[in-house]
Protein backbone atom coordinates (compact mmCIF):
# COMPACT_ATOMS: atom_id res chain seq x y z
CA UNK A 1 0.00 0.00 0.00
CA UNK A 2 1.98 2.92 -1.55
CA UNK A 3 1.70 6.34 -0.37
CA UNK A 4 -0.04 7.20 -4.66
CA UNK A 5 -2.05 10.32 -3.70
CA UNK A 6 -1.97 13.74 -2.86
CA UNK A 7 -4.17 14.44 0.54
CA UNK A 8 -6.69 17.14 -0.91
CA UNK A 9 -9.99 18.98 -0.01
CA UNK A 10 -13.19 16.59 0.93
CA UNK A 11 -14.79 17.01 -3.01
CA UNK A 12 -11.32 16.66 -4.96
CA UNK A 13 -11.16 13.09 -5.58
CA UNK A 14 -10.54 11.77 -8.89
CA UNK A 15 -11.17 7.78 -10.78
CA UNK A 16 -7.78 6.90 -9.76
CA UNK A 17 -7.88 6.73 -6.29
CA UNK A 18 -8.68 3.39 -4.28
CA UNK A 19 -12.38 3.28 -4.17
CA UNK A 20 -14.67 3.09 -0.90
CA UNK A 21 -14.89 -0.37 0.78
CA UNK A 22 -17.35 -2.45 -0.67
CA UNK A 23 -20.92 -2.93 0.95
CA UNK A 24 -20.60 -6.56 0.71
CA UNK A 25 -17.23 -6.64 3.09
CA UNK A 26 -17.72 -7.18 7.12
CA UNK A 27 -16.86 -3.90 8.84
CA UNK A 28 -15.68 -5.31 12.37
CA UNK A 29 -16.20 -2.89 15.46
CA UNK A 30 -14.46 -3.90 18.69
CA UNK A 31 -15.71 -2.01 21.46
CA UNK A 32 -19.43 -2.15 22.49
CA UNK A 33 -19.68 1.17 24.49
CA UNK A 34 -22.19 3.97 23.01
CA UNK A 35 -19.75 4.97 20.04
CA UNK A 36 -18.98 1.68 19.37
CA UNK A 37 -22.63 0.30 19.05
CA UNK A 38 -23.41 3.32 17.12
CA UNK A 39 -20.27 2.81 14.83
CA UNK A 40 -21.54 -0.60 14.37
CA UNK A 41 -25.19 0.73 13.35
CA UNK A 42 -24.31 3.51 10.66
CA UNK A 43 -21.99 0.85 8.96
CA UNK A 44 -25.19 -1.43 9.59
CA UNK A 45 -27.56 0.83 7.86
CA UNK A 46 -24.87 1.37 5.44
CA UNK A 47 -25.37 -2.75 4.03
CA UNK A 48 -22.21 -3.81 5.44
CA UNK A 49 -22.27 -7.15 7.58
CA UNK A 50 -20.98 -5.83 11.05
CA UNK A 51 -19.42 -7.87 13.40
CA UNK A 52 -19.28 -6.64 17.01
CA UNK A 53 -16.20 -7.68 19.54
CA UNK A 54 -15.78 -6.39 23.37
CA UNK A 55 -13.21 -8.10 25.68
CA UNK A 56 -15.81 -8.88 28.65
CA UNK A 57 -17.49 -11.76 27.88
CA UNK A 58 -21.17 -11.18 26.60
CA UNK A 59 -21.19 -7.92 25.87
CA UNK A 60 -20.66 -8.41 22.01
CA UNK A 61 -23.91 -10.34 22.53
CA UNK A 62 -25.88 -7.50 24.52
CA UNK A 63 -24.75 -5.20 22.11
CA UNK A 64 -26.18 -7.08 19.36
CA UNK A 65 -29.65 -7.57 21.45
CA UNK A 66 -29.19 -3.50 22.08
CA UNK A 67 -28.63 -2.41 18.48
CA UNK A 68 -31.58 -4.94 17.10
CA UNK A 69 -33.46 -2.95 19.64
CA UNK A 70 -32.41 0.47 18.05
CA UNK A 71 -33.41 -0.75 14.61
CA UNK A 72 -36.72 -1.65 16.44
CA UNK A 73 -37.62 1.47 17.12
CA UNK A 74 -36.33 3.27 13.67
CA UNK A 75 -38.69 1.04 12.62
CA UNK A 76 -41.37 2.46 14.74
CA UNK A 77 -40.59 5.91 14.16
CA UNK A 78 -40.85 5.11 10.24
CA UNK A 79 -37.07 5.70 9.39
CA UNK A 80 -36.22 2.10 8.37
CA UNK A 81 -38.67 0.02 6.85
CA UNK A 82 -39.30 -3.58 8.49
CA UNK A 83 -37.55 -5.02 5.02
CA UNK A 84 -34.30 -3.26 5.34
CA UNK A 85 -34.47 -3.97 9.99
CA UNK A 86 -34.60 -7.72 8.99
CA UNK A 87 -32.08 -8.11 6.60
CA UNK A 88 -30.07 -5.39 8.30
CA UNK A 89 -30.43 -7.71 11.87
CA UNK A 90 -29.24 -10.94 9.57
CA UNK A 91 -26.12 -8.99 8.99
CA UNK A 92 -24.92 -8.05 12.54
CA UNK A 93 -23.25 -10.64 14.89
CA UNK A 94 -21.57 -10.98 18.19
CA UNK A 95 -17.70 -12.28 17.71
CA UNK A 96 -16.54 -13.74 20.99
CA UNK A 97 -12.91 -14.14 19.90
CA UNK A 98 -10.45 -12.00 18.32
CA UNK A 99 -9.94 -14.38 15.64
CA UNK A 100 -13.77 -13.61 14.34
CA UNK A 101 -12.68 -10.99 12.91
CA UNK A 102 -10.19 -12.46 10.25
CA UNK A 103 -12.14 -11.62 7.39
CA UNK A 104 -12.84 -8.14 8.48
CA UNK A 105 -11.96 -5.32 5.69
CA UNK A 106 -12.42 -2.61 8.14
CA UNK A 107 -11.97 -2.93 12.06
CA UNK A 108 -13.03 0.12 14.06
CA UNK A 109 -11.75 0.71 17.57
CA UNK A 110 -13.83 2.37 20.29
CA UNK A 111 -12.22 0.67 23.63
CA UNK A 112 -10.89 2.82 26.60
CA UNK A 113 -8.71 6.03 26.12
CA UNK A 114 -5.45 4.45 27.38
CA UNK A 115 -2.66 4.60 24.97
CA UNK A 116 -1.50 1.32 26.10
CA UNK A 117 -4.26 -0.92 25.67
CA UNK A 118 -5.08 0.56 21.95
CA UNK A 119 -1.44 -0.53 21.14
CA UNK A 120 -1.76 -4.09 22.69
CA UNK A 121 -5.18 -4.84 20.92
CA UNK A 122 -4.27 -3.81 17.33
CA UNK A 123 -1.28 -5.66 18.07
CA UNK A 124 -3.44 -8.64 18.45
CA UNK A 125 -5.62 -7.24 15.48
CA UNK A 126 -2.68 -7.42 13.25
CA UNK A 127 -1.64 -11.21 14.42
CA UNK A 128 -5.37 -12.19 12.71
CA UNK A 129 -6.40 -10.35 9.80
CA UNK A 130 -5.38 -10.04 6.56
CA UNK A 131 -2.43 -7.21 5.21
CA UNK A 132 -5.32 -5.38 2.94
CA UNK A 133 -7.51 -4.59 6.51
CA UNK A 134 -7.96 -1.21 6.82
CA UNK A 135 -6.84 -1.16 11.33
CA UNK A 136 -8.95 2.66 12.59
CA UNK A 137 -8.81 3.95 15.84
CA UNK A 138 -12.03 6.44 16.95
CA UNK A 139 -9.56 7.82 19.48
CA UNK A 140 -10.26 11.53 20.58
CA UNK A 141 -7.40 12.47 22.44
CA UNK A 142 -4.19 10.11 21.16
CA UNK A 143 -1.67 10.16 18.83
CA UNK A 144 -2.78 7.95 15.86
CA UNK A 145 1.19 8.19 15.10
CA UNK A 146 1.30 6.48 18.31
CA UNK A 147 -1.38 3.94 18.36
CA UNK A 148 0.36 2.52 15.11
CA UNK A 149 3.76 3.03 16.11
CA UNK A 150 4.15 -0.70 16.90
CA UNK A 151 2.27 -1.95 13.74
CA UNK A 152 4.23 -4.34 11.21
CA UNK A 153 1.97 -2.55 8.58
CA UNK A 154 1.26 0.97 10.13
CA UNK A 155 0.75 2.29 6.92
CA UNK A 156 -2.93 0.84 6.74
CA UNK A 157 -3.73 2.33 10.01
CA UNK A 158 -5.77 5.58 10.20
CA UNK A 159 -8.20 7.50 12.61
CA UNK A 160 -11.96 7.57 12.62
CA UNK A 161 -12.80 10.08 15.16
CA UNK A 162 -17.03 10.17 15.10
CA UNK A 163 -18.85 12.88 16.85
CA UNK A 164 -21.71 10.86 19.41
CA UNK A 165 -24.08 10.32 18.45
CA UNK A 166 -22.73 8.55 15.64
CA UNK A 167 -25.67 7.77 14.13
CA UNK A 168 -26.91 11.41 14.26
CA UNK A 169 -24.38 13.46 13.46
CA UNK A 170 -22.72 13.16 10.32
CA UNK A 171 -18.83 14.60 10.80
CA UNK A 172 -16.00 12.06 10.61
CA UNK A 173 -12.55 13.14 11.03
CA UNK A 174 -10.58 10.69 8.95
CA UNK A 175 -6.81 11.28 10.58
CA UNK A 176 -3.77 10.42 8.85
CA UNK A 177 -1.08 9.56 11.12
CA UNK A 178 2.56 10.27 10.41
CA UNK A 179 2.79 6.78 8.15
CA UNK A 180 -0.68 6.35 7.14
CA UNK A 181 -0.43 5.36 3.32
CA UNK A 182 -2.15 8.11 1.67
CA UNK A 183 -4.20 5.83 -0.26
CA UNK A 184 -5.44 4.18 2.46
CA UNK A 185 -6.99 7.49 3.94
CA UNK A 186 -8.29 8.28 0.96
CA UNK A 187 -10.02 4.63 0.48
CA UNK A 188 -11.51 5.41 4.35
CA UNK A 189 -12.49 9.39 3.55
CA UNK A 190 -14.95 7.31 0.72
CA UNK A 191 -16.05 5.12 2.81
CA UNK A 192 -17.07 7.56 5.26
CA UNK A 193 -19.13 9.17 2.44
CA UNK A 194 -20.88 5.72 1.52
CA UNK A 195 -22.09 5.55 4.66
CA UNK A 196 -23.66 9.30 4.75
CA UNK A 197 -21.09 10.91 6.94
CA UNK A 198 -19.37 14.10 6.04
CA UNK A 199 -15.59 13.61 6.18
CA UNK A 200 -12.94 15.77 6.72
CA UNK A 201 -9.36 15.36 6.21
CA UNK A 202 -6.61 15.79 8.81
CA UNK A 203 -3.38 15.50 10.18
CA UNK A 204 -2.27 13.77 12.92
CA UNK A 205 -2.30 16.61 15.58
CA UNK A 206 -3.43 17.42 19.05
CA UNK A 207 -7.01 17.01 19.50
CA UNK A 208 -7.50 16.74 15.28
CA UNK A 209 -9.49 19.51 13.87
CA UNK A 210 -12.46 20.54 16.29
CA UNK A 211 -11.54 19.38 19.95
CA UNK A 212 -7.84 21.94 18.67
CA UNK A 213 -9.83 24.64 17.90
CA UNK A 214 -12.67 24.55 20.24
CA UNK A 215 -10.51 25.47 22.83
CA UNK A 216 -10.69 29.09 22.81
CA UNK A 217 -15.11 29.04 22.59
CA UNK A 218 -14.40 27.60 26.17
CA UNK A 219 -11.38 29.13 27.46
CA UNK A 220 -12.44 32.84 26.66
CA UNK A 221 -15.86 32.37 28.77
CA UNK A 222 -13.93 30.98 31.48
CA UNK A 223 -11.22 34.13 31.21
CA UNK A 224 -14.21 36.34 31.28
CA UNK A 225 -15.69 34.52 34.51
CA UNK A 226 -12.37 34.65 36.60
CA UNK A 227 -11.80 38.43 35.79
CA UNK A 228 -15.32 38.89 37.38
CA UNK A 229 -16.87 40.79 34.41
CA UNK A 230 -19.94 38.35 33.72
CA UNK A 231 -22.01 35.40 35.20
CA UNK A 232 -22.30 31.83 33.59
CA UNK A 233 -25.85 33.26 32.58
CA UNK A 234 -24.90 35.88 31.00
CA UNK A 235 -22.04 35.23 29.22
CA UNK A 236 -23.56 32.09 27.97
CA UNK A 237 -26.52 34.59 26.49
CA UNK A 238 -23.95 36.49 25.35
CA UNK A 239 -22.46 34.08 22.97
CA UNK A 240 -26.26 32.07 22.30
CA UNK A 241 -28.10 35.02 21.45
CA UNK A 242 -25.47 37.54 20.38
CA UNK A 243 -22.85 35.27 18.95
CA UNK A 244 -25.44 32.99 17.19
CA UNK A 245 -23.90 29.98 19.13
CA UNK A 246 -26.24 26.67 19.59
CA UNK A 247 -25.30 26.53 23.34
CA UNK A 248 -23.33 28.93 25.84
CA UNK A 249 -19.78 27.30 27.01
CA UNK A 250 -20.83 26.93 30.36
CA UNK A 251 -24.53 25.39 30.08
CA UNK A 252 -22.26 23.01 27.20
CA UNK A 253 -19.36 21.58 29.59
CA UNK A 254 -21.98 21.05 32.12
CA UNK A 255 -23.87 18.49 29.27
CA UNK A 256 -20.17 17.35 28.29
CA UNK A 257 -18.99 17.03 31.87
CA UNK A 258 -16.90 19.15 33.68
CA UNK A 259 -14.44 16.60 33.98
CA UNK A 260 -14.39 15.35 30.75
CA UNK A 261 -14.07 18.98 28.83
CA UNK A 262 -11.19 19.91 31.79
CA UNK A 263 -9.54 16.82 30.61
CA UNK A 264 -9.34 17.50 26.82
CA UNK A 265 -7.96 21.13 27.23
CA UNK A 266 -5.55 19.67 29.64
CA UNK A 267 -4.79 16.99 27.69
CA UNK A 268 -4.16 19.47 24.47
CA UNK A 269 -2.23 21.92 26.43
CA UNK A 270 -0.03 18.95 27.57
CA UNK A 271 0.36 18.39 23.91
CA UNK A 272 1.27 21.45 22.74
CA UNK A 273 3.80 21.12 25.66
CA UNK A 274 1.79 23.72 27.84
CA UNK A 275 1.50 26.20 24.64
CA UNK A 276 -0.25 29.56 26.56
CA UNK A 277 -2.96 29.64 24.11
CA UNK A 278 -4.39 26.41 25.57
CA UNK A 279 -3.85 26.94 28.51
CA UNK A 280 -6.59 25.04 30.98
CA UNK A 281 -8.94 27.40 33.43
CA UNK A 282 -8.07 27.11 37.21
CA UNK A 283 -11.95 28.07 37.81
CA UNK A 284 -12.96 24.69 35.85
CA UNK A 285 -9.98 22.78 37.55
CA UNK A 286 -12.06 23.84 41.01
CA UNK A 287 -15.13 22.94 39.63
CA UNK A 288 -14.14 19.56 39.09
CA UNK A 289 -12.01 18.66 42.25
CA UNK A 290 -15.30 19.66 43.78
CA UNK A 291 -17.36 16.88 42.38
CA UNK A 292 -19.62 19.53 40.26
CA UNK A 293 -19.51 17.53 36.94
CA UNK A 294 -22.87 18.98 35.29
CA UNK A 295 -25.45 17.25 34.52
CA UNK A 296 -24.53 13.50 35.38
CA UNK A 297 -23.48 14.98 38.94
CA UNK A 298 -26.48 17.62 39.59
CA UNK A 299 -24.49 20.45 39.77
CA UNK A 300 -21.69 22.24 37.71
CA UNK A 301 -22.07 26.09 36.72
CA UNK A 302 -25.97 25.22 37.43
CA UNK A 303 -27.75 23.30 39.14
CA UNK A 304 -29.66 20.20 37.93
CA UNK A 305 -31.62 19.20 40.87
CA UNK A 306 -35.46 18.81 41.08
CA UNK A 307 -36.70 22.42 41.27
CA UNK A 308 -33.74 24.55 40.80
CA UNK A 309 -34.29 27.59 39.11
CA UNK A 310 -31.89 28.26 36.35
CA UNK A 311 -30.39 31.81 36.81
CA UNK A 312 -30.97 34.18 34.58
CA UNK A 313 -28.60 36.47 32.46
CA UNK A 314 -28.34 39.98 33.79
CA UNK A 315 -30.65 42.09 31.27
CA UNK A 316 -30.66 46.01 31.63
CA UNK A 317 -33.72 47.98 33.20
CA UNK A 318 -35.28 49.74 29.93
CA UNK A 319 -33.87 53.47 29.00
CA UNK A 320 -34.63 56.25 26.90
CA UNK A 321 -33.33 55.55 23.65
CA UNK A 322 -31.54 58.98 22.17
CA UNK A 323 -33.28 60.65 19.48
CA UNK A 324 -30.35 61.21 17.32
CA UNK A 325 -26.38 60.11 16.84
CA UNK A 326 -23.48 60.83 14.73
CA UNK A 327 -21.89 57.61 12.96
CA UNK A 328 -18.24 58.46 12.42
CA UNK A 329 -16.34 56.65 9.82
CA UNK A 330 -16.93 53.07 8.94
CA UNK A 331 -18.44 50.92 12.17
CA UNK A 332 -16.71 47.70 9.62
CA UNK A 333 -18.73 44.48 10.87
CA UNK A 334 -21.07 46.47 13.02
CA UNK A 335 -22.24 48.71 10.00
CA UNK A 336 -25.50 47.20 9.23
CA UNK A 337 -26.16 48.47 12.65
CA UNK A 338 -26.89 52.08 10.56
CA UNK A 339 -29.98 50.83 9.04
CA UNK A 340 -31.43 49.14 12.04
CA UNK A 341 -31.26 52.39 14.20
CA UNK A 342 -32.78 54.00 10.94
CA UNK A 343 -35.63 51.78 10.85
CA UNK A 344 -36.06 52.08 14.53
CA UNK A 345 -36.61 56.45 13.79
CA UNK A 346 -33.25 56.94 15.51
CA UNK A 347 -31.64 59.75 13.28
CA UNK A 348 -28.79 59.00 12.19
CA UNK A 349 -25.73 62.05 10.74
CA UNK A 350 -22.93 60.43 8.95
CA UNK A 351 -19.09 62.10 9.45
CA UNK A 352 -15.93 61.34 9.23
CA UNK A 353 -14.03 59.42 12.06
CA UNK A 354 -12.05 56.40 12.92
CA UNK A 355 -15.43 54.23 13.33
CA UNK A 356 -17.71 55.01 16.47
CA UNK A 357 -20.85 56.12 17.35
CA UNK A 358 -21.00 59.36 18.89
CA UNK A 359 -23.95 59.81 21.47
CA UNK A 360 -26.01 62.75 22.17
CA UNK A 361 -24.12 63.50 25.47
CA UNK A 362 -20.34 62.97 24.17
CA UNK A 363 -19.80 59.50 24.94
CA UNK A 364 -18.51 57.36 22.77
CA UNK A 365 -20.17 54.28 21.23
CA UNK A 366 -17.71 51.38 20.20
CA UNK A 367 -16.97 48.21 18.64
CA UNK A 368 -14.92 45.78 20.66
CA UNK A 369 -11.45 46.49 20.03
CA UNK A 370 -9.00 44.89 22.41
CA UNK A 371 -8.99 47.80 24.68
CA UNK A 372 -10.52 48.73 27.97
CA UNK A 373 -12.68 51.73 28.87
CA UNK A 374 -10.81 52.81 31.97
CA UNK A 375 -7.74 53.56 29.90
CA UNK A 376 -9.43 56.44 28.09
CA UNK A 377 -9.53 58.52 31.04
CA UNK A 378 -12.08 61.22 31.63
CA UNK A 379 -13.21 60.59 28.01
CA UNK A 380 -16.55 58.67 27.75
CA UNK A 381 -16.37 55.46 26.21
CA UNK A 382 -18.71 52.49 26.18
CA UNK A 383 -17.91 49.11 24.08
CA UNK A 384 -20.44 46.87 22.46
CA UNK A 385 -20.03 43.12 21.61
CA UNK A 386 -19.60 41.67 18.10
CA UNK A 387 -22.78 39.90 17.01
CA UNK A 388 -23.08 37.28 14.33
CA UNK A 389 -25.55 39.02 12.68
CA UNK A 390 -26.94 42.41 14.24
CA UNK A 391 -30.40 42.19 12.55
CA UNK A 392 -30.98 38.77 14.26
CA UNK A 393 -29.66 38.91 17.69
CA UNK A 394 -32.12 39.65 20.29
CA UNK A 395 -29.00 40.38 22.71
CA UNK A 396 -26.21 43.11 22.90
CA UNK A 397 -23.30 43.02 25.61
CA UNK A 398 -22.10 46.62 26.68
CA UNK A 399 -19.01 47.74 28.18
CA UNK A 400 -18.48 50.51 30.14
CA UNK A 401 -15.65 52.13 33.01
CA UNK A 402 -16.13 51.69 36.72
CA UNK A 403 -17.70 54.95 37.77
CA UNK A 404 -18.11 56.07 34.16
CA UNK A 405 -21.25 58.28 33.22
CA UNK A 406 -24.42 56.85 34.19
CA UNK A 407 -25.81 59.30 31.52
CA UNK A 408 -23.35 57.71 28.26
CA UNK A 409 -24.53 54.04 29.35
CA UNK A 410 -28.31 54.66 29.47
CA UNK A 411 -27.87 56.15 26.28
CA UNK A 412 -26.02 53.12 24.83
CA UNK A 413 -28.58 50.64 26.54
CA UNK A 414 -31.55 52.74 25.11
CA UNK A 415 -30.21 52.78 21.72
CA UNK A 416 -29.70 49.15 21.43
CA UNK A 417 -33.13 48.68 23.46
CA UNK A 418 -34.85 50.80 20.26
CA UNK A 419 -33.73 48.19 18.48
CA UNK A 420 -35.93 45.33 20.49
CA UNK A 421 -33.01 44.05 22.07
CA UNK A 422 -32.17 42.84 25.34
CA UNK A 423 -29.41 44.61 27.01
CA UNK A 424 -26.37 42.86 28.95
CA UNK A 425 -23.83 45.65 30.52
CA UNK A 426 -20.89 43.48 31.96
CA UNK A 427 -17.23 45.27 33.68
CA UNK A 428 -14.94 46.71 31.94
CA UNK A 429 -13.02 44.04 30.42
CA UNK A 430 -10.77 44.16 26.98
CA UNK A 431 -12.24 42.64 23.83
CA UNK A 432 -15.53 41.83 25.29
CA UNK A 433 -17.05 37.97 25.13
CA UNK A 434 -17.93 37.71 21.02
CA UNK A 435 -15.18 39.43 19.50
CA UNK A 436 -11.96 37.95 21.21
CA UNK A 437 -13.73 34.36 21.20
CA UNK A 438 -14.23 35.08 17.85
CA UNK A 439 -10.83 35.99 16.96
CA UNK A 440 -8.87 33.57 19.06
CA UNK A 441 -11.02 31.16 17.15
CA UNK A 442 -9.90 32.28 13.70
CA UNK A 443 -6.18 32.35 15.22
CA UNK A 444 -5.94 29.07 15.67
CA UNK A 445 -8.11 27.95 12.64
CA UNK A 446 -5.47 29.95 10.41
CA UNK A 447 -2.40 28.04 12.38
CA UNK A 448 -4.15 25.09 11.75
CA UNK A 449 -4.46 25.53 7.98
CA UNK A 450 -1.21 26.72 7.69
CA UNK A 451 0.37 24.09 9.18
CA UNK A 452 -1.25 21.27 7.00
CA UNK A 453 -3.31 20.18 9.91
CA UNK A 454 -6.53 20.20 7.26
CA UNK A 455 -7.71 22.73 4.23
CA UNK A 456 -9.56 25.84 5.09
CA UNK A 457 -12.94 24.48 3.62
CA UNK A 458 -12.20 21.24 6.26
CA UNK A 459 -11.59 23.64 9.08
CA UNK A 460 -14.98 25.31 8.69
CA UNK A 461 -16.63 22.26 7.96
CA UNK A 462 -15.40 20.34 10.94
CA UNK A 463 -16.33 23.36 13.26
CA UNK A 464 -19.84 23.74 11.82
CA UNK A 465 -20.78 19.98 11.58
CA UNK A 466 -18.65 18.93 14.64
CA UNK A 467 -20.06 21.31 17.00
CA UNK A 468 -22.47 23.18 15.42
CA UNK A 469 -20.72 26.35 15.80
CA UNK A 470 -23.56 29.42 13.50
CA UNK A 471 -20.25 29.67 10.90
CA UNK A 472 -16.86 28.36 10.32
CA UNK A 473 -14.13 30.28 12.00
CA UNK A 474 -12.15 31.21 9.33
CA UNK A 475 -15.21 32.09 7.02
CA UNK A 476 -16.64 34.70 9.94
CA UNK A 477 -13.41 36.05 10.30
CA UNK A 478 -13.29 37.09 6.93
CA UNK A 479 -16.62 38.79 7.09
CA UNK A 480 -15.06 41.01 10.72
CA UNK A 481 -11.72 41.41 8.88
CA UNK A 482 -8.79 39.39 9.28
CA UNK A 483 -6.95 42.64 10.16
CA UNK A 484 -9.15 43.92 12.88
CA UNK A 485 -8.95 40.47 14.68
CA UNK A 486 -5.57 41.27 14.40
CA UNK A 487 -5.27 44.32 15.77
CA UNK A 488 -7.54 43.10 18.32
CA UNK A 489 -5.27 40.43 19.95
CA UNK A 490 -2.96 42.43 19.70
CA UNK A 491 -4.67 44.49 21.86
CA UNK A 492 -5.45 41.68 24.14
CA UNK A 493 -1.42 40.55 24.21
CA UNK A 494 -0.68 44.42 25.17
CA UNK A 495 -2.84 43.92 28.64
CA UNK A 496 -1.97 40.00 28.60
CA UNK A 497 1.59 39.74 27.78
CA UNK A 498 1.94 36.07 28.09
CA UNK A 499 1.79 34.60 24.52
CA UNK A 500 -1.80 33.65 25.00
CA UNK A 501 -3.02 36.44 22.52
CA UNK A 502 0.07 36.84 20.29
CA UNK A 503 -1.69 36.61 16.60
CA UNK A 504 -0.16 33.79 14.61
CA UNK A 505 1.62 34.29 11.63
CA UNK A 506 -1.43 32.79 9.40
CA UNK A 507 -3.66 35.10 10.78
CA UNK A 508 -1.17 37.89 10.58
CA UNK A 509 -0.07 36.89 6.84
CA UNK A 510 -4.08 36.65 6.26
CA UNK A 511 -4.05 40.67 7.57
CA UNK A 512 -1.89 41.25 4.70
CA UNK A 513 -2.93 39.56 1.92
CA UNK A 514 -6.38 41.69 2.95
CA UNK A 515 -4.95 45.01 3.08
CA UNK A 516 -3.63 44.37 0.11
CA UNK A 517 -6.96 43.48 -2.11
CA UNK A 518 -8.61 46.29 -0.46
CA UNK A 519 -6.18 48.91 -1.97
CA UNK A 520 -6.89 47.93 -5.29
Amino acid sequence: MSANVTVRGSDDVTASEPAAIAQDRTVAVVGTGTMGQGIAQVALVAGHPVRLYDSAPGRAGEAVAALTARLDRLVEKGRLDAAAREAAVARLHAAEELEELADAALVVEAVVEHLPVKQQLFADLEKVVGDDTVLATNTSSLSVTAIAGGLRLPGRFVGLHFFNPAPLLPLVEVVSGFATDADVATRAYETMKGWGKTPVRCADTPGFIVNRLARPFYAEALRVYEEGAADPATIDAALRECGGFRMGPFELTDLIGQDVNEAVTRSVWESFHQNPKFTPSLAQRRLVESGRLGRKSGHGWFSYEDGAARPEPHTAPPAEAPAKIVVRGDLGPAEPLVGLFEEAGVKVRRKGGNGFIELPGGGQLSLADGETAFEYGHEEIVYFDLALDYARASRIVLSAREGGDPETLAEAVGLFQALGKRVSVIGDVPGMIVARTVAMLADLAADAVDRGVATAEDVDTAMRLGVNYPAGPLEWAGKVGYRRACSLLRALEERYPAGRYAPSLGLVRRGYVEEAEDAR
